[in-house]
This record gives structure tokens, sequence and C-alpha cells, in this order.
């Protein structure tokens, strides 16, 4: 068994199916197929089901996986660590939806023209989407509603926020935006989404229409066309462009966040990665 092997598998894992995985490995087929099965004799167990949609892990393939993953992350942090100290190579980072719309792009655009030679990736979703992804070493890290508290991730704050509620214009006031019969919300582990329950479950308001959404301006959309209410930072409405919604001032305990930028503690910080959070922490 060796690194190699191990990325092989890997890749055969992510894409459910040999004939991804050798498109994406740059090979052929048989090559793949070999590879695996000479890893499977190896560890004396085998690592895949195969079926008529392509293969699935078994036991030992689901026990074998994190140690892929995380091999083919120590061999690219010791590339990393061998650089001569400039920023360069990949950097995937998470975001919340909200933080890319209106904190992300001067930040961008700073890293951009200081270091072109990084290859800057951003993927948004959720606050727990993210940081499961930063623990599962797919994330080198993420912006997420902090503060966190997990064992195996440090954690700055890079902005604050206050949250408000947002509702169609023609809802003069808080009272008024609260008897809307409905809220337009992320999809479950959004940080936004769960304070804005507490804030109805504490005033003993149960909305009885719930709409979800992937999207920033799916939800802006619909909160500008009064289907119902969110929970926003300000910041973001001010900046709601060509949907027209009303911000509302929420009482202290519900109203102000933390961003915080979370990566985790084993993980080398290659120079990509700390100028970008020394970029983002001064804008």
């Amino acid at each position: 068994m060796n690194s190699a092997d191990l990325h092989v598998f890997e890749a055969v894992a992510r894409h459910g199916g040999i004939g991804k995985a050798a498109r994406e490995l740059g090979t052929v087929q048989s090559n793949v197929t070999a590879r695996i099965l000479a890893l499977e004799e190896n560890l004396g167990k085998p690592l895949f089901f195969r079926h008529a949609r392509g293969v699935s892990l078994t036991r030992a393939g689901e026990t074998l996986l994190p140690y892929a993953v995380r091999t083919a992350q120590l061999l690219t942090e010791a590339r990393r660590a061998l650089d001569d100290g400039k920023p360069t190579g990949t950097l995937v980072i998470g975001t919340l939806e909200t933080t890319a719309a209106v904190r992300m792009s001067p930040v961008l655009i700073r890293y951009r023209k200081r270091y072109p030679e990084v290859d800057l990736t951003l993927r948004t979703g959720s606050s727990a989407s993210l940081v499961e992804d930063v623990v599962a070493y797919k994330l080198e890290g993420a912006f997420v509603v902090g503060p966190r508290h997990h064992p195996d991730l440090t954690e700055e704050t890079i902005f604050e926020e206050e949250l408000v509620l947002v509702s169609a214009p023609s809802r003069a006031d808080l009272r008024a935006a609260l008897r809307c019969e409905g809220v337009v919300v992320f999809r479950p582990g959004c940080s936004y989404r769960q304070r804005l329950d507490h804030f109805l479950a504490d005033r003993g308001i149960a909305m009885p229409r719930r709409l979800e959404f992937g999207t920033l301006d799916g939800i802006l959309g619909c909160v500008a066309a009064d289907l119902g209410i969110t929970l926003m930072p300000r910041s973001v409405v001010e900046n709601a462009g060509s949907h027209r919604v009303k911000a509302h001032t929420l009482p202290k305990r519900y109203a102000f966040t933390e961003t915080v930028f979370v990566r985790r503690r084993d993980a080398f910080a290659s120079r990509a990665l700390v100028e970008f959070v020394r970029t983002a922490r001064g804008q």
C-alpha cells in the first residue's frame, strides 16, 4: 500500500465509479481496476461492492477512506512546508452565503492583487456543513457563525454582524413583520435560521409556512414578495440591490453575532492560508 494506491482508492470512492475516477486521474479504467484489486489483495479485504450503477464502499472501505484523505492532505502540507515562503498553490476556503455576498469581494480583490499565483477556490454552505468539511480536511478553513467550541478546530473572530429581522417593505414595524404567516430560510444547518427559530419560539410564535432556499437571492426575492420573513445581517439588507426589503431592529440578545474563521488545529497552515486570513482580518 502506498500513497498512489490510496489516491486512486479515494477518487473511486468519491465518484462512486471506476470510469469517472479514471477520467479524473487521466488514465484508463483497466489501470484503476488493477490498482484497486491489488490494494484489496494487499489488505486482504474487499473495499468496494460492485453493482450495475458503479461501486459503493464496504465496511473496510469506509474505515480506510479517512486515512486516504488524510494521507493526501499530509503530502500537500509537506510540499507547502518546503516552499520559499511565497504564497503559491491551491487554497480552498468555505464561507457563508451572506458573508460571500457582502464581505468577500474586497478581500478577494485585495488578495488576488497581492498573490496572483494562488489558485483560490471559494465554496459556500451553512455553518454546520462548512465545519464538517473543515474537520474532514475538505476545506483549509471557513467563515462560519461563532463561537463553535469544536475540539478539533481553532477559531478567530474576523467580522462582527448585526442581525435584523427582514420583511417586505409593506410591514412598517417589527410587530407587523411578526404577523407574517411564514419564514424564508436557508436549509437546515444555517445558524441564522436557528437564531430566528429561537427568537420566534421565545415569543410563542409558530409560523405555519416555511420556505427553504439554497441561495441568498432566492430568500430575498421571496421576502420582498411578502411570502415570509427572515433573519439576515444588516449589511446584507443594505446591499440587497433590486430586492426591496425592510430591516427591523432586534433586541440585543438576538441581534449581534460573530463571523469566525475556523481551521483544524493539527493541519499545517500554508503561507497562502496565513496571508488570506491576514487579508480578511485587515479588511
